[in-house]
């Protein structure tokens, strides 16, 4: 069993899946809520090795955790709202403040380091333009060291997935 648990990594850290991982993958990423059973079928495998799979993709950080995809027009989120933040000072102190403040913010669903004019770029999920307006205001606005502040807004999503695509 432990050396079941065993993972191979290439020269950057990242883990070394083959063909049979890469299907448990791609089958879990259309349905988390599939069962061993349904998968092991799937893939031509029985149980006991998928579940091997599944537990060494999980304690390895390949699999990060299982989620629901909410359609966020049918729970009051329907404004979303693209912003790119840059700050005044730039060094690892004012960085790691403006991230915890940002993680402490539910409106903020995603948020990246970026490269160019700007620094960040949030994705900020609210009900309508108010609770933007108050967002913006009375939460981004304030925090410490805040630069500028670009929004965009969607105006419809055409493609939306956080499959990953092998091949």
């Amino acid at each position: 069993m432990a050396k079941a648990l065993q993972t191979e990594k290439t020269a950057t850290g990242s883990i070394i899946l083959d063909a049979k991982d890469i299907a448990i993958l791609q089958l879990l990423q259309q349905n988390a809520r599939m069962t061993v059973k349904e998968i092991a079928d799937k893939i031509h495998l029985s149980t006991t090795p998928v579940h091997e799979r599944i537990k060494r993709m999980e304690a390895n950080g390949v699999i990060k955790q299982y989620a629901t995809l909410v359609d966020h027009t049918k729970v009051n989120k329907s404004l979303i709202a693209i912003c790119y933040v840059s700050l005044k000072e730039h060094n690892k102190t004012a960085g790691t403040k403006f991230v915890k403040a940002i993680l402490q913010m539910p409106e903020v669903v995603e948020c990246y380091t970026i490269s160019g004019e700007f620094d960040f770029m949030l994705k900020v999920m609210c009900a309508d333009m108010n609770t933007y307006h108050d967002f913006h205001v009375n939460k981004l606005s304030n925090i410490e060291n805040m630069g500028h502040v670009q929004s965009i807004f969607v105006m419809g999503v055409i493609k939306q997935t956080h499959q990953l695509v092998w091949g």
